[in-house]
């Protein structure tokens, strides 16, 4: 059984601390949760931030227990198979790192609270890389990263993990119980690691509970694309093992791989199903997260005497999530886990950052670092929690009712809340689900404490100008990337959601497509300008683009049947079904219109690269495989304009050309100008990253003058 030492102060009494409590506060209540800080090390931060001055970097571990008898931990899937310590408590860790001024006297009282992402900081907030962050920290943020995530390996130093319990027995066995993963060669190999998927490959696997796979519940199939039957794979034919050149098949026995004799093709989709044991509870991480942050914003110091690094410096907080971790603080709100083991709310502000779904951290066997990527998870967990916000959401197609924000409405502790939006949350992760009625056919009003921000053109992964393209003619139809991106939109939200947490400044409305005005429609309505004849270097050799070719091409979002003990409400549970019952109820997928002129989306934040554009930027791509019927993963796809008249008409393009749009050097920069102006305005750019894309127009040189 883990254990940890534990002499940190009760949580319940850490408030009262915090508050100035009598005496009698500071001691803490027997039998309650405590935690344990430590520091392991302290290093200046590099640069000095206007008044608040130099910043220092901390890292360090906070150990914790729960109470499996505390109702605000109910909700946690195996929690009461968890072991315990002598005081009845489950125990966990979590790594975390945290940048906050030298002299906290000339902080701000804010927490931005950023999760990382499969045990990865996507961001460190250096502006010596990235010099728009400095406003963060020149607006005096401490900012925290803390692991939430049980099956992270501790693969490199920087990687943020957190160690939770295995759930057993009464009688200390292993509990066992039916576990898939779909495995995606990128090239051909004879092994792949589990636990598989295009996202997984270096999380902790679910060991088999044998490694003898002609047992009964051990299967290995593949099929070319999802809609295929599947095509079952003889068990002589696999083992699990690792097969090298070395030792080849059947190789040598190991739980963490599966050996193919005739070896993986990346033609094909496999699907595992095999009998799993020793599962994590994982949802332990969340409420770990939640003692995490309560602690750091209202503890004095554990019972050690060890200070709080933040203590009565922090009034307000706001976490932040991006894709897979923006989910997970969607489910960690859906779950109740923004309220307290006091009652008290955790985080007054949240922005889930082109976060589309929920992730399923909560079900036995779970691995949270799914997403709904190339030719994977499409019918994983993660699928079945509400895309809804509101607390009275109703979900026709399951005849489910109850929103992301039921929980916290009950509690009183919602958050500000904020949703971003790219275009890949439309065409690869089923994002309309969030603005619409089930069917789509009607638009649904949001919570007042909510907003959702739809940055118009954009892919998944942000990015941004000509030179963050690709063209690699053997992967994708088109040049991979969008010109048009969000990075600068965002840090203008944020700002705004610090300004309605700490003034009470409402603010912008929600940016979305709607049914109501035509801007949101289903995707074989979309209607693209005529687009040909354009050329991209590859390889340093003008390489023509093949004529725009529009085919509808959608990830599907269907009602899943994962078994009677399973609860898709809550993505919770224990699955008994795998793969899960397909059932033929679908819900509506719809995605933005585009404009007929520039084949840019319509509705949304329309970003300065979206109001001067250089190019359409589309908000999808295709696998060039003719043999593949799937979307590039997670990514957008971008065709330049002609750069004249006589070009463009010459090639059969309905677009205008750069000549059109500007004729001179200067045009163009006044158009870059008044878009930038424009935006500050609507408060989606700030002055200093105006200034930037302002210069940076100037050194585009488009024309011979």
């Amino acid at each position: 059984m883990q254990t940890f030492k534990f002499t940190a102060i009760a949580l319940g009494a850490a408030t009262l601390v915090a508050c100035g409590g009598s005496s009698n506060d500071d001691v803490p209540v027997a039998n309650s949760p405590q935690l344990t800080l430590q520091i392991t090390a302290t290093q200046n931060f590099p640069g000095s931030y206007g008044e608040v001055g130099a910043y220092e970097r901390l890292s360090g571990t906070l150990s914790g227990e729960l109470d499996p008898k505390d109702a605000k931990n109910a909700v946690i899937q195996d929690l009461a198979l968890a072991p315990v310590n002598a005081r009845g408590m489950v125990e966990y860790s979590t790594d975390f790192v945290m940048l906050k001024p030298k002299d906290m006297r000339k902080a701000s009282g804010v927490l931005r609270y950023d999760a990382p992402n499969r045990g990865n900081i996507l961001t460190m907030l250096n502006p010596t890389s990235n010099p728009g962050d400095a406003v963060y920290l020149e607006r005096g943020y401490v900012v925290l990263y803390a692991a939430w995530q049980g099956d992270v390996p501790k693969s490199t130093p920087e990687r943020l993990t957190a160690q939770v319990p295995v759930a057993k027995n009464a009688d200390g066995s292993s509990i066992t119980g039916p576990y898939r993963a779909e495995l995606v060669p990128q090239s051909a190999t004879s092994t792949m690691s589990l636990p598989g998927g295009v996202f997984n490959g270096s999380m902790l696997p679910y060991e088999p509970a044998s490694l003898d796979n002609t047992l009964p519940g051990y299967t290995l199939t593949k099929r070319i694309n999802e809609s295929d039957v599947r095509q079952p794979i003889a068990a002589a034919e696999w083992k699990f093992a690792n097969c090298t050149q070395a030792v080849p098949f059947p190789g040598t026995p190991d739980p963490s791989k599966v050996c193919l004799q005739s070896g993986f093709d990346p033609l094909y989709l496999y699907e595992l199903v095999y009998v799993a044991k020793d599962p994590k509870v994982m949802g332990v991480g969340l409420a770990g997260l939640r003692d995490t942050v309560h602690f750091f914003r209202n503890a004095q110091a554990d019972a050690a005497g060890m200070a709080n690094p933040l203590a009565g410096r922090i009034q307000h907080t706001i976490a932040q999530g991006t894709s897979q971790s923006g989910n997970a603080m969607k489910t960690f709100l859906h779950l109740g886990f923004n309220q307290a083991v006091d009652g008290s709310r955790v985080f007054d502000g949240m922005f889930a950052h082109v976060a589309a779904r929920q992730t399923h951290v909560n079900t036995r066997f779970a691995v949270p670092g799914g997403g709904g990527g190339l030719r994977t998870d499409h019918t994983a967990f993660g699928q079945t929690a509400p895309r809804g916000l509101d607390k009275d959401y109703y979900d026709e197609i399951s005849g489910r009712s109850g929103g992301v924000m039921r929980r916290c409405s009950e509690s009183n502790t919602c958050p500000k809340f904020f949703l971003g939006l790219s275009g890949t949350e439309f065409w690869q992760l089923q994002g309309s689900p969030v603005l619409t009625n089930a069917s789509g056919t009607q638009d649904l009003v949001q919570p007042d404490n909510a907003r959702i921000y739809y940055y118009a053109s954009t892919q998944h992964g942000g990015a941004g100008g000509e030179a963050s393209i690709s063209f690699a003619p053997s992967r994708s139809v088109y040049p991979s990337g969008t010109v048009v991106h969000f990075n600068d939109t965002f840090r203008a939200l944020f700002i705004a959601l610090e300004e309605w947490v700490v003034e009470g400044t409402a603010p912008p409305a929600s940016q979305v497509p709607q049914l109501a005005d035509g801007s949101l429609v289903r995707p074989d309505q979309v209607r693209f300008p005529v687009m040909q004849g354009v050329q991209w270097p590859v390889n340093g050799v003008a390489t023509a683009i093949p004529r725009f070719n529009y085919l509808a091409r959608y990830n599907d979002f269907e009602l899943l049947d994962f078994g009677p003990q399973y609860l898709p409400q809550d993505e919770a549970g224990i699955a008994t079904l795998q793969p899960p019952v397909q059932t033929g109820q679908h819900y509506a997928i719809l995605v933005p219109q585009v404009s007929p002129r520039t084949g840019l989306t319509l509705a949304g934040i329309q970003s300065v690269e979206a109001q001067a554009p250089l190019g359409t930027s589309i908000e999808f791509n295709y696998v060039s495989d003719e043999r593949l019927v799937d979307l590039a993963n997670l990514a957008g796809s971008y065709i330049p304009f002609h750069h004249s008249l006589a070009e463009r008409m010459a090639a059969g393009d309905e677009r205008p050309s750069l000549e059109e749009l500007y004729g001179t050097q200067e045009a163009y920069v006044q158009a870059v100008s008044r878009a930038a102006q424009s935006l500050i305005a609507q408060r989606f750019l700030l002055p200093a990253d105006a200034e930037r894309i302002i210069d940076k127009a100037r050194q585009t040189a488009l024309f011979d003058e």
